[in-house]
C-alpha cells in the first residue's frame, strides 16, 4: 500500500468511527436537542473510543500575510485531520456546505463531516465535504473545487 492509499484508508477509518459514534448518540437521544448537547455527547463518545479531538478550536482568518482572530470556532477537529461541523437544523442548506468548505480552506485540512442531528434517520443528515487534493512531491495540497461524497 502506498502513502496515498494508507492516508485514504486512515481517513475512511476515522470517519467510520465518528459516524458510528454519531449514529449511536442519535439512537439514544433522537432529534430535537440543542447542538451543544450533541457536541457534549460526541466528545464523551470519542473520548471513550480513544479518539483524539479538539473542541471549539479557534480558526483564524488568513488575509494577505495576516492571521486575524475573527471569533470563528471549529466544532470539533478529530485526529488533527477531520473537521466536524455539527448542526441541528430542519435541513442542511448550501450555506452550511459553503461554511464547512471555507473552514477546510482556512485550516488547510482536506476533509470535513457536516452532521445534522435534527433528522429522523441520521444517515440522511451526514455529508462528507472534501477539497480535491493533488499528490505534489511528498505532500498533499488543497486545490480546486469541493468534492462531495454522500453516504
Amino acid at each position: 500500500m502506498n502513502r496515498r492509499d494508507a492516508e485514504t484508508q486512515s481517513f475512511r477509518e476515522i470517519t467510520e468511527h465518528v459516524i458510528g459514534a454519531c449514529i449511536e448518540i442519535h439512537k439514544q437521544l433522537g432529534p430535537g436537542l440543542l447542538e451543544s448537547a450533541y457536541e457534549e455527547c460526541l466528545c464523551c463518545e470519542l473520548s471513550h473510543q480513544g479518539i483524539r479531538f479538539e473542541r471549539q478550536k479557534s480558526l483564524p482568518v488568513k488575509y494577505r500575510d495576516l492571521r486575524l482572530d475573527c471569533g470563528y470556532r471549529l466544532d470539533l477537529v478529530v485526529e488533527d485531520r477531520i473537521i466536524l461541523e455539527l448542526k441541528t437544523v430542519e435541513q442542511l442548506l448550501p450555506i452550511h456546505e459553503a461554511q464547512l468548505l471555507t473552514y477546510l480552506k482556512l485550516s488547510d485540512l482536506t476533509l470535513g463531516l457536516l452532521i445534522n442531528f435534527n433528522v429522523p434517520v441520521l444517515k440522511n443528515g451526514v455529508k462528507r465535504i472534501a477539497n480535491h487534493f493533488v499528490d505534489s512531491s511528498a505532500s498533499l495540497r488543497l486545490c480546486g473545487e469541493p468534492k462531495e461524497f454522500r453516504l
